[in-house]
């Protein structure tokens, strides 16, 4: 039987690796699990095709997926997100040089080409403006962090690769500084505290992170967030959040674990009424305000670093945009009414 390595023709679309305690469980079962938008059938004709791979040898769909298994879908054709087209797209440019450039991206923008996401991304407008930008380590152009979609906020881009060094190696010890505003559910009992607990993919849906506790230690990532509320509006509370690490979905993920899902986020529950009472006429009023704001209520902030070139620690601030400013004016008003 072949192995991966035997056919240089074959792209990696996908890659995970079995949880420690994973109970046998067909592949064909496990990928739809794993795998946004996809179908059982076209799991199991990727099968059949020999696409599927377990510890580098293809499988059938009805492999039994173990504990540690390394899990690849690779094809004849490369992944969409590294077809990268160049958008003639408007960048709000906060500050550039010769080294980098501070952004602020706007709400419902993706950051890089992914799945589902091919176009109309910030790097599909980066490649447009700027020429010869260098390459991070997952082949991405200038991008040296990044933000959810539907996050607005502060991003730092390198434009020379002296510079995508510097900064990455800033966010990899920890001393870049970046600061967000949230919107969450409920009243926080400490007025400032610091959320740890490590990170990692939810075990029963990929599209969610979650906190691994104590008894998990192999388990994600180290995370730390630190928060202190701004302003209490009764049943949501406006906090800043600072990161000490950058996990994917940090913010979101720590402020539901410790019982605050942010405004808004479909992704972790916060599109329901977690807090306040069953009349119609505060159910109307949050209904309302989450027309005004259609996504979860994170903006990044501040942002602030070492500069590259001239060592100079530089530190920028983006205004909260409109959308989530007037969802945070309508729980402020009904906060004042209340009293």
């Amino acid at each position: 039987m072949k192995k991966i390595e035997d056919d240089n023709t074959l792209h990696e679309h996908y890659s995970f690796i079995a949880d420690q305690g994973q109970q046998p469980l067909r592949i064909d079962k496990y990928l739809m699990n794993f795998i946004e938008n996809s179908t059982r059938n076209k799991i199991q004709s990727a099968a059949k095709e020999g696409s599927i791979f377990v510890n580098d040898i293809p499988v059938r769909s009805n492999y039994k997926v173990k504990p540690f298994d390394r899990i690849k879908v690779l094809l004849s054709y490369p992944p969409h997100e590294h077809l990268l087209v160049p958008e003639n797209i408007p960048i709000d440019i906060v500050y550039e040089d010769d080294e980098l450039l501070v952004v602020n991206k706007p709400a419902g923008m993706v950051v890089h080409p992914g799945h589902g996401n091919y176009s109309g991304t910030l790097i599909n407008a980066l490649t447009y403006h700027f020429d010869n930008l260098p390459n991070n380590s997952s082949e991405r152009p200038g991008l040296v962090h990044r933000i959810d979609k539907d996050t607005s906020g502060l991003l730092v881009i390198a434009k020379t690769e002296d510079a995508m060094a510097h900064l990455s190696n800033q966010f990899a010890k920890k001393t870049s500084k970046r600061n967000y505003i949230a919107l969450v559910w409920g009243n926080l009992i400490e007025q400032e505290g610091t959320i740890s607990g490590n990170i990692g993919r939810h075990p029963k849906n990929r599209l969610q992170n979650t906190v691994f506790l104590d008894d998990a230690p192999e388990k994600g990532k180290s995370a730390v967030t630190h928060y202190k509320v701004l302003e209490n509006f009764t049943y949501v509370t406006l906090v800043s959040c600072t990161l000490e690490t950058g996990r994917t979905h940090q913010i979101r993920v720590h402020m539901k674990h410790i019982g605050h899902t942010l405004f808004n986020d479909e992704r972790y529950g916060g599109n329901l009424i977690l807090k306040g009472t069953t009349f119609s006429k505060y159910k109307q009023f949050v209904e309302n305000c989450f027309k005004v704001l259609p996504r979860q209520a994170l903006h990044a902030e501040t942002l602030g670093f070492v500069h590259p070139k001239t060592g100079e620690f530089m530190s920028f601030t983006a205004d909260i945009p409109n959308d989530m400013k007037t969802c945070i004016e309508k729980w402020r008003s009904y906060a004042t009414h209340q009293i």
